[in-house]
């Protein structure tokens, strides 16, 4: 079975948002016969949704859900369609409501219907009281005709996407290839239609089945990259747009390798800072880079061993990918600096904290990226080059985890690049806000600074200059920022610094620097699997 990280302990909070088999019954009937329809004689223009109360799992809050139909491919809008879910969390003072706000929380996989129903506890009481909260599960995610693959084609990938020589390099190839396959086979058409392009297709669709002239829009990681789109496409249809912790659209598979690696070094070199200016730090008394360096070496060499039964051999990608996840919030830092600490004695308590895996990525996500992307290279050769020089640019962590399984993941993958990248052409659209960690892991802040330049004069871009992902969550400066501007379209000054928010102490671990909110994300997504 592929390694995933162990989630930080916050991402099993205190309200984990099971968003699987008991929404699937919460929509009931609104879901039935959410398969691919037949093409019809003609496709007619969105209605309006019908929606109806539902409950959240967790049991609080008010909703409604509903379904919305869209073509699977929307070149042919009369051929065969699909239903998108939908939740709404209604505006709590209806008398002085703005309008829908739509939200989504990254992936690509990521559950907007299951992010619509944790609004009360993620988003501020004033954010609830004047905006519809509307969540939707994009095409092929969750409870919109979810894509199916085969287990056992899925873990047999996982198990190549380090490849280390040509026949390495050449069986992982084979096993993207019949693992896509495979995926269209279970699912359907829909697997090749998974690229962005679409989503805002079928986002547009939902605008005017709500019946609204103009949308506000949320979207954190690949969320951004929606909105960002969505904004070239459709620049009049948009009233406010808050893009947190972007993506970059325009990158060839080089730079968004380097850029990825140099964000996960310097992430780490935080983790290791921090760590030695706090005194509650497990490793206080020592050089984290150090460290990180050594058992790397030790594993590389298959001498890192951790006691249990059976004993665990930890891999260089064990490693990268634990390190990989603890940076997407600091809030678990004391956690992976006792897990460094236990690792480095041959601690049993290591052992079980990687065999804690997190959930098996869902698979709305490789479609999505490599539709989105065009990662294909010619050769190992090439492959084998990027490791070296990505080694160089990273002496600590070596690379980002997460962006060489993007790489390594879409080799040879049986559908077209049919959203490639390009720089972003936007032109009549509201200010837009932007926000980047300056030390984010997963979305780097020079994704999302170059994107911001991209957009141009309608980009006002926010940094927060502190580590992690998800800046609503991290910063209470950019959570009011964000805040300000969709209540009242009021922009931060361009260039706008947030200052960092560091944990203090154990005590302070699972307290969020934005007061009561909890983030969302990690029950959502996991760490260290997603954007």
């Amino acid at each position: 079975m592929p390694f995933n990280p162990p989630l930080p302990p916050r991402s099993r909070g205190r309200r984990a948002l099971a968003v699987g088999a008991l929404v699937t019954a919460l929509f009931g009937q609104l879901l039935a016969g959410t398969a691919v329809a037949a093409p019809s004689a003609k496709t007619p223009p969105p209605a309006r949704m019908a929606w109806e109360p539902c409950e959240s799992p967790s049991g609080e809050g008010t909703f409604e859900c509903a379904t919305i139909k869209v073509p699977v491919d929307w070149k042919r809008p009369r051929g065969a369609t699909i239903d998108l879910a939908l939740a709404r969390h209604r505006a709590t003072d209806p008398e002085r409501r703005i309008g829908s706000l739509l939200i989504n929380p990254g992936g690509p996989g990521g559950s907007g219907v299951g992010f619509a129903f944790s609004a009360p506890e993620a988003f501020s009481p004033e954010l609830l009281e004047r905006f519809d909260i509307v969540g939707f599960d994009p095409r092929g995610v969750g409870l919109s005709n979810p894509v199916k693959c085969d287990e056992d084609l899925v873990n047999a990938q996982g198990a190549l996407l380090y490849p280390d020589s040509y026949s390495s390099f050449t069986a992982l190839r084979e096993a993207n290839h019949a693992l896509g396959e495979n995926c269209r086979d279970l699912t359907g058409p829909l697997v090749d239609h998974m690229d962005t392009a679409s989503v805002i297709r079928d986002m547009e669709a939902i605008r005017v089945g709500l019946g609204e002239q103009r949308i506000s829009y949320y979207g954190v990681s690949y969320g951004t990259g929606i909105g960002q789109q969505y904004a070239e496409r459709y620049p009049h249809r948009v009233r406010a747009m808050t893009l947190d912790s972007n993506m970059d659209h325009s990158l060839d598979p080089w730079n968004y390798q380097r850029t990825e690696t140099v964000a996960m070094e310097e992430s780490y070199g935080q983790f290791a800072d921090w760590c030695a200016r706090t005194p509650s730090c497990a490793l206080h008394d020592r050089d984290a880079r150090t460290l990180f360096d050594s058992l790397y070496q030790r594993a590389e060499a298959g001498e890192l061993v951790l006691p249990g039964d059976p004993p665990y051999t930890v891999t260089t990608q064990d490693l990268q990918g634990v390190a990989f996840g603890y940076m997407y919030d600091p809030a678990t830092w004391f956690d992976f600096a006792q897990f460094l600490a236990d690792m480095d004695a041959a601690d049993p308590a290591a052992g079980r904290t990687l065999r804690q895996r997190g959930e098996p990525t869902p698979f709305g996500y490789l479609p999505v990226m490599c539709q989105d992307y065009d990662f294909d290279v010619p050769s190992y050769a090439t492959l084998a080059r990027y490791e070296r020089k990505l080694a160089r640019l990273a002496p600590v962590t070596r690379l980002s985890s997460l962006a060489w399984t993007d790489l390594t993941g879409c080799q040879d993958w049986p559908t077209e690049v049919t959203n490639p990248p390009h720089r972003l052409r936007v032109d009549g659209t509201p200010p837009i806000l932007m926000t980047n960690s300056r030390f984010d892991v997963a979305t780097p802040h020079s994704w999302g600074s170059n994107a911001a330049r991209q957009i141009g004069h309608e980009a006002v871009f926010l940094t927060y200059d502190g580590a992690g992902h998800g800046d609503y969550w991290l910063s209470p400066c950019a959570r009011d920022a964000i805040d300000t501007y969709l209540l009242t379209l009021k922009t931060p000054r361009k260039g706008t610094h947030c200052p960092a928010v560091w944990p203090t102490g154990p005590s302070a671990q699972r307290q969020s620097p934005t007061g009561d909110l909890v983030n969302p994300l990690p029950d959502l997504l996991g760490a260290g699997t997603h954007r």
